[in-house]
């Protein structure tokens, strides 16, 4: 979506990804899908549904479970003219094909002097979801925004995804593409067409003079919800989705400190040597003397994923826990909506509104 423009139809997460890969296989016969499950009837979560019945079994195809060979494949066909969109459908399951994917999709350009990309799509899914447990539910994003090549886009919106995908399919090098489960279900307006977000642009989602929340994924709609919790209590706080971790642009962070004074960073992942540490350190460099106080993060605790569900409910962090940093910082009470904030919070789920899948 470009800046400015808005739509009044509304779509799913799932839908708008669909649509995304829709246009792109209509518009580019070089565009193919391939993965697990991706012809399946129930189509990665709904975001490849019914384009294996439009396309055919040529452009749409499913995968043996070699991720390293087929990340090779997939590769081999994109030096050779081709512009394949890969998914993993959990990120945990590329961890096997890191010799392709890190050691020479990333590294193709700078090897060839500039001449020859690799245009291909790694789409992954990150997060957590019912019992997934340690070795599904990871959100690697700092793993994979450290390898200088890659091009790393995590949005949190249905608009969001559909225009960061079409720029992401028909960039010339290597993406990776990464969806939360729990962003599947959300609506939201999306425009029509081949619009398309630019990579390496963070976006504004709400505005604020208080304090600012820069988050990434999914953690952008905890922030937001943390936002309308602290407005109740006379603190607006001004929300960033940074939506791309590389190209890493921190300036828009940067210039709503220096308004506001105060930092919080919420990532999905763990806080060591995470995107957050990451952020709070350019800030730093960058508007140490607009800062009142340290910047703060908030993460996972580091340790693996546990898998009951009682044990995640206290492993994520929610809105509140968001709400009552941020009051904490501004020397604000919180205690006028803990109560009811934490009644709201289900258990293992991202809200009541929740369908599924796991």
């Amino acid at each position: 979506m470009k800046d400015g423009r808005l739509s009044n139809r509304t779509l799913t997460y799932a839908h708008a990804i669909n649509e995304a890969l829709d246009i792109a296989l209509a518009s580019d016969p070089s565009v193919y899908l391939i993965g697990l499950g991706t012809p399946d009837p129930k189509g990665v979560f709904g975001s490849t549904k019914g384009l294996v019945e439009k396309f055919g079994t040529a452009r749409v195809l499913d995968m043996p479970v070699s991720e390293n060979a087929l990340t090779g494949v997939v590769l081999g066909s994109a030096i050779d003219g081709m512009r394949p969109v890969l998914t993993h459908q959990r990120v945990d399951f590329s961890l096997v094909s890191f010799e392709q994917i890190i050691n020479q999709a990333a590294k193709w350009r700078y090897m060839y002097g500039g001449n020859v990309g690799a245009p291909l799509v790694i789409r992954m899914i990150i997060g957590r979801g019912w019992g997934q447990g340690p070795q599904h539910s990871q959100s690697l994003q700092s793993v994979f925004a450290h390898i200088p090549g890659l091009k790393v886009v995590m949005p949190s919106t249905p608009a969001d995804a559909k225009g960061l995908l079409l720029s992401a399919i028909f960039d010339d090098d290597p993406v990776v593409f990464l969806e939360h489960r729990w962003l599947y279900n959300i609506e939201g307006p999306v425009p029509e067409g081949d619009e398309r977000v630019p990579i390496g642009q963070p976006r504004i989602v709400r505005s604020g003079n208080d304090i600012t929340i820069a988050a990434t994924s999914y953690m952008t709609i905890e922030s937001l919800r943390a936002a309308e919790l602290l407005a109740d209590i006379g603190i607006e706080a001004e929300v960033i989705d940074l939506r791309t971790l590389n190209p890493f642009d921190h300036q828009d962070v940067v210039k709503s400190v220096k308004r506001t004074n105060h930092l919080i960073v919420a990532d999905t992942s763990w806080r060591n040597c995470g995107i957050a540490g990451e952020l709070v350190a350019r800030v730093s460099e960058d508007a140490f003397s607009s800062l009142e106080q340290p910047p703060r993060r908030v993460t996972l605790p580091d340790a693996p994923v546990p898998t009951s569900r009682a044990l995640t409910d206290g492993f994520y962090p929610h809105a509140i826990d968001i709400a009552r940093l941020a009051g904490e910082m501004l020397g604000r009470s919180t205690s006028s909506l803990s109560a009811a904030a934490e009644s709201a919070v289900p258990l293992d789920v991202p809200d009541n509104n929740f369908r599924g899948p796991f």
